[in-house]
């Protein structure tokens, strides 16, 4: 799989709008960041579906990516849920994609110019 999702934490709404209008116009940036009010699978599928601009990746890998972190990492999405369970209603629960060799690439790029 060349996608791996993961929850890395809370964001106001303001903050994380902000972030996506700023940071996410790149089609061909490594990461993406979904932010949602409500801790399930079909909450990430669902934010996933409404970035407005979306890298050019295969969208099909990205949501499985999504459905294999759902099936395994139960005590990390029970700790999410307890986060925003306790956090202000304007927080969302913010997740991560990356693409794999994309990232790599990045990276090796950073090493590199050094």
């Amino acid at each position: 799989m060349s996608y791996t999702f993961d929850i890395v934490g809370l964001a106001s709404v303001v903050t994380f709008f902000d972030y996506q209008q700023k940071v996410e116009s790149n089609p061909h940036r490594s990461k993406a960041y979904f932010g949602t009010q409500f801790c399930t699978l079909d909450a990430f599928i669902e934010s996933a579906n409404l970035i407005p601009q979306k890298p050019d990746w295969n969208w099909e890998e990205v949501v499985q990516s999504m459905i294999h972190f759902w099936l395994r990492q139960e005590d990390k999405i029970r700790y999410w849920q307890e986060e925003l369970n306790q956090a202000n209603d304007d927080n969302l629960l913010v997740g991560r994609v990356a693409n794999v060799p994309a990232l790599r690439h990045e990276l090796e790029s950073l090493l590199n110019s050094e």
